[in-house]
């Protein structure tokens, strides 16, 4: 008898956001864990460690903090996990990044405890999800790691999002513009999503919402982030980044943008690109794999460079005379196993390689035409 095909759609048990949401860490893990095992990077807790300690000590919490590398890699995972065991610890809480977050999640699994995400950056949609994204010691994909449940906290203080490099925000839409891209390509070819099943016509909603919250609000938040402040448009892109595009790629699927990132990682010129900067050439790159329509590719162009989102090979270090990377990097991302497969047709490695090569000029003309600024080479810095 064959497996009756089911449609699915996870989440975090709890998300919180707010401005100041912080200084309640220690009132929303206290129900989870008793001794919580706290993992920052030494910048990210030089920031945060007064306002914790506070939040622990009216909780009645033990603080224990754990440093962190610079990528989620097998090792940062492994050495995580033994300090789980070594602190007798029964929740791990993740304060950062995505890296930061995506081993604490791994590592928290490998031991069988709770964890609890605490990004201070709106800069990807990792938080709300049951799966960690992998790295090698260089930077490059590795694998994705997935797990039987969502964090059991998600908590965004908005004040710390907004006091980030505005950098972060951006590098957060990109990651979230491609949620809604991705999944209605997923319904389209009815494949399965990262949630074990096939989309509910929720998730793909989530997505959606996510893309139409990013075009109307985006360009205040910037704004309002670049001078550290906190408002309606900010409070609006945050949840969008963090939590309908977690909801969206997690349960609504994930297709061709986020393999493209992935194949992306095999070329050396792109390190130190943010994985949304890299995700919306992905994007871009399905929009013309698709043969979408000519103003939205048009549209999505201008306004991605108003954003501030890279939208040639240009502005990632590579160029169209790279044949060789970008056929590393089509070979990447179209590996068995890869989201790009769920694409509602085959993608082959020399018709994404002429994808990718393709958006130099289109993007060139698009951005002459409307008058906006020509793209500046990626030199790594």
């Amino acid at each position: 008898m064959s497996e009756v095909p089911i449609r699915t759609l996870i989440s975090p048990l709890r998300y919180v956001q707010s401005r100041g949401a912080l200084s309640r860490l220690g009132e929303f893990v206290a129900p989870i864990g008793t001794k919580p095992l706290l993992v920052a990077d030494d910048v990210v807790w030089e920031i945060v460690q007064d306002t914790v300690a506070e939040s622990f000590q009216a909780a009645n919490l033990p603080r224990e903090r754990e440093g962190f590398g610079t990528y989620a890699t097998a090792a940062e995972v492994d050495r995580l996990a033994r300090r789980i065991r070594e602190t007798g610890s029964d929740v791990i809480v993740g304060i950062g990044g995505g890296s930061t977050i995506d081993a604490v999640k791994a590592a928290g699994h490998l031991e069988g405890i709770r964890w609890v995400s605490v990004p201070t950056v709106a800069s990807t949609d990792a938080p709300c999800s049951a799966l960690s994204v992998i790295y090698t010691e260089e930077g490059a994909f590795e694998e994705y790691r997935f797990f039987p449940h969502n964090p059991d906290l998600v908590l965004v203080d908005t004040q710390l999002v907004a006091n980030a490099p505005v950098k972060f925000l951006v590098a957060g839409i990109g990651d979230a513009l491609a949620t809604w891209i991705e999944a209605r390509a997923v319904a389209k070819a009815n494949a399965t999503t990262m949630a074990g099943g096939l989309p509910l016509i929720t998730g793909t909603a989530l997505a959606e919402l996510s893309w139409k919250i990013l075009w109307e609000n985006s360009l205040a938040a910037i704004e309002a982030v670049k001078e550290h402040l906190v408002t309606p448009a900010v409070d609006a892109v945050v949840e969008a980044n963090t939590l309908l595009s977690g909801l969206g790629f997690e349960s609504g699927g994930l297709a061709a943008a986020h393999a493209i990132h992935n194949g992306l990682t095999a070329a050396p010129q792109t390190h130190g690109l943010t994985h949304g900067q890299k995700v919306n050439i992905g994007s871009l790159t399905q929009l013309v794999l698709e043969g979408a329509p000519s103003q939205e590719i048009r549209d999505f162009v201008e306004f991605t460079t108003r954003v501030g989102l890279p939208n040639t090979l240009t502005e990632i270090g590579l160029t169209t005379a790279d044949v060789g990377d970008l056929r590393r990097v089509a070979e990447a991302a179209t590996a068995p196993g890869e989201t790009i497969h769920a694409m509602p047709f085959e993608v082959r490695v020399p018709e994404l390689v002429d994808a990718l090569r393709s958006i130099e000029g289109l993007s060139r003309a698009i951005r002459a035409d409307a008058g906006l600024p020509e793209p500046v080479r990626y030199t790594g810095h």
